[in-house]
């Protein structure tokens, strides 16, 4: 995502708190900060992918962060929950600042291409005032409403990867322990009204048993699925079956995959991990 700026010429000044990450932008000309409040007080626009809201409390509401928030527009990327996401507008707020949500749908593709969809979450002012800004990412960025609706968007959709996945992957290993053709499954699955264009994308990684350079990790996953169970557990809403999916991701980390790719979860539908 850093990159599409650096390829539109917008002026960019990177911070990650791993810093090695950082080497391809500096590659291609970002400016580097050595502390989040560098980045801030030099830039109009602060634009966080963080993992978590308690890493977004860390970079951008620190003591020395907070004091450089005055006139700076906020764009809150990543995936929180809608209570996180007002809270940390309303501190923004407080710090003279102005703060919208912006969380995406799409992988590493998607965001090399700049065809993540955006979901904005603002004031629709503020919708329209950062719209340019925003289309570098995704070309027709989705005004969802107040702040807190695009973050529950989000978490909305997560919800649909952890359990479409976890279900694609329980047929597949069923079919197999079947000894039925996986093709002629897929086949049939194709021409149905089942059909999800996710389960090609990630069938190929599963036959292969390659979670390897993932698009999206299994320990990411695992926790936008908890904010989601927390959220909806909120909202008064049976979540049992996301929690047996959760447990699903549980046991796919443990197997070590934490950091490849959720297909993991094919791996982890055999009762031990020695059971492939």
């Amino acid at each position: 995502m850093a990159q599409r700026l650096l390829e539109a010429d917008v002026d960019l000044i990177a911070y990650n708190r791993t810093r090695e990450k950082l080497a391809p932008l500096k590659e291609k000309g970002a400016e580097i900060a050595e502390h989040p409040r560098h980045a801030i007080r030099a830039a109009d626009y602060v634009i966080l992918m963080l993992t978590n809201a308690p890493a977004i409390y860390s970079v951008l509401l620190s003591d020395t962060s907070f004091r450089m928030l005055a006139g700076r527009t906020v764009i809150q990327m990543g995936t929180i929950t809608p209570t996180e996401s007002k809270e940390i507008r309303d501190t923004v707020v407080a710090a003279g600042g102005e703060y919208i949500e912006a969380p995406v749908l799409g992988s590493t593709t998607e965001a090399t291409q700049g065809k993540l969809i955006v979901m904005v979450g603002a004031y629709r002012e503020q919708y329209q005032r950062n719209l340019e800004l925003l289309k570098h990412f995704g070309p027709k960025p989705v005004y969802v409403g107040q702040v807190g609706t695009a973050a529950g968007l989000q978490l909305a959709f997560n919800q649909l990867i952890s359990s479409l996945t976890a279900a694609f992957a329980l047929s597949l290993k069923f079919v197999q322990r079947q000894d039925i053709d996986v093709n002629v499954f897929m086949q049939i699955l194709r021409e149905s009204a089942l059909y999800a264009p996710t389960f090609d994308n990630k069938l190929q990684r599963m036959l292969d048993n390659n979670y390897d350079n993932p698009s999206f990790p299994t320990k990411h996953l695992l926790k936008d699925t908890d904010l989601f169970i927390d959220e909806a557990k909120n909202a008064g809403l049976n979540i049992n079956g996301i929690d047996g999916v959760r447990s699903i991701l549980d046991t796919a980390i443990r197997m070590s995959f934490a950091s490849s790719d959720y297909s993991s979860l094919f791996a982890a539908m055999t009762s031990s991990p020695d059971a492939e």
